[in-house]
């Protein structure tokens, strides 16, 4: 995915807009602007709009449209999910379970609630690397009335056992969140069939735009974090992003009619890319089942912060890790899930994603220039 003299291998942080969206986000500026909420002519031409891409989004998951509720991204999303029902519903019980891999949007999240409202949060750690659905079943009580865990890490790629885990709650009083930010879009993914009953997305992660997201409910109830109007049948106040929800509607449409062959392409890049690199010495960081689109790798003894700053003056674009800490280029909280805190791979791993916009020449690039730095970083 090129910019001029510059290719970008950060798609798990976010994805760039594909022409079929920035199409109908165009055309929708310049002929729908009334307000969803309005009930003259121009209002009700924007809340018909709005009705058809919540079905899009609906059919995308095998869900009734009723349960899609339109949010501005993933850290909303999750925070009304965790957040929301775990006030409304704090009478049942104050103990919630999630992972030390999740979001910090997941995991300030539970803290808040742990800090200002009394909840007993346990910690779930990988363990051989895995999560499994027998650790979270030994935490659950009486009085477990969550359980938060995300699909898809989004530093590593690895897939969590969340059928499994769906499974296993359905004779249990606590509601299932699952953080889906980075796997919807990627692989086939049905909340209902899965047991989920509340699950975060976001539409910049499968090339949609910045700023909207959607929350699924299984007709769960929760209190709304924001409060104001009606909108969404009072479960999220304010006026809707209906130009940023139609973008995000038409990328979501594209990625799951599209999915099989994106996904073909992508294994195609990732295999290229080990088999380009075949004869160095290099780690991965993940498991046998994860995203195909994220690579997590470390070269030892060569400072990620070191080949993160020479490959972007090649003109291109990896990260560390976490979108939200990039800026600091801190520590893996992740990373040191796995392998503890004193692990060098904290130090030396860099996270290469790609997408269906990037090409097998983009990938053959890549690996030129890390031969190059690697060749020539005398053990730094």
């Amino acid at each position: 995915m090129k910019n001029k003299n510059h290719v970008y291998f950060d798609n798990a942080a976010t994805t760039s807009l594909t022409e079929p969206v920035i199409k109908v986000m165009t055309e929708t500026m310049g002929s729908i602007f009334g307000n969803p909420s309005s009930v003259h002519f121009f209002g009700r031409q924007a809340s018909q709009l709005l009705r058809d891409c919540r079905q899009t989004i609906a059919q995308s998951l095998n869900v009734p449209g009723q349960h899609i509720i339109f949010t501005s991204g993933g850290t909303e999303s999750n925070n009304t999910a965790i957040k929301g029902y775990a006030l409304a519903n704090q009478t049942k019980g104050k103990h919630i379970i999630t992972t030390t891999i999740e979001h910090h949007s997941v995991l300030n999240t539970v803290a808040y609630l742990e800090k200002n409202f009394d909840f007993e949060v346990t910690y779930i750690k990988p363990k051989n690397g895995l999560i499994s659905a027998q650790e979270i079943k030994e935490a659950l009580r009486t009085d477990t009335i969550l359980v938060s865990v995300m699909a898809a890490n989004n530093e590593t790629g690895d897939l969590l056992p969340i059928e499994e885990i769906g499974q296993m709650l359905k004779n249990h009083q606590a509601v299932f969140h699952v953080d889906a930010v980075q796997i919807i879009g990627k692989l086939p993914f049905y909340p209902q069939s899965l047991g989920i009953d509340l699950l975060s997305a976001s539409g910049h992660k499968f090339h949609g735009p910045k700023g909207v997201g959607f929350l699924y409910s299984n007709a769960i109830t929760f209190d709304p974090l924001l409060h104001g109007g009606d909108q969404e049948e009072k479960r999220r106040a304010s006026t809707e992003n209906l130009i940023g929800i139609v973008g995000m509607s038409q990328a979501l449409k594209d990625a799951y009619e599209n999915m099989d062959d994106n996904n073909k392409l992508i294994q195609k890049m990732y295999d290229a890319l080990l088999g380009h690199l075949e004869g160095m010495d290099y780690y991965l960081n993940k498991n046998l089942d994860s995203l195909p689109n994220v690579v997590n790798i470390g070269f030892p003894g060569l400072q990620n912060d070191i080949l993160l700053t020479r490959l972007d003056l090649e003109g291109i674009a990896v990260s560390t890790g976490s979108a939200c800490t990039a800026g600091t280029v801190e520590p893996s909280h992740v990373l040191e899930s796995y392998f503890g805190k004193d692990s060098s791979r904290l130090k030396e791993s860099i996270r290469i994603s790609f997408s269906e916009l990037n090409t097998l020449e983009e990938i053959l690039l890549l690996t030129k220039h890390l031969k190059k730095i690697i060749g020539g970083s005398n053990g730094i």
